[in-house]
């Protein structure tokens, strides 16, 4: 059974993902962030081999939030997207 917390992500990420609004670096940067830690499946991770700029900045801005747990993740990312009225 889907919690509440995981009900309210999923209509977060469709308000994300379907949204026109063009937003700006910072912001999508969060909201990757918050979105890979609140889904971040260890068994699944690797260490990138090459490096790009955007991946550079992706990976930096999820590292910055790995000390949350999923479900903080998961509030953060419902509360910022519900910020943009989008």
């Amino acid at each position: 059974m889907t919690s509440s917390l995981d009900q309210l992500f999923n209509e977060a990420y469709l308000k994300a993902s379907t949204t026109k609004q063009k937003l700006p670096p910072d912001v999508m940067l969060r909201i990757y962030a918050y979105y890979k830690q609140a889904t971040f499946d260890a068994t699944h991770y690797f260490e990138f081999q090459e490096i790009d700029l955007v991946r550079a900045f992706k990976f930096n801005a999820w590292k910055q939030v790995n000390h949350l747990t999923q479900d903080q993740a998961k509030q953060l990312y419902i509360d910022l997207i519900n910020s943009l009225n989008l």
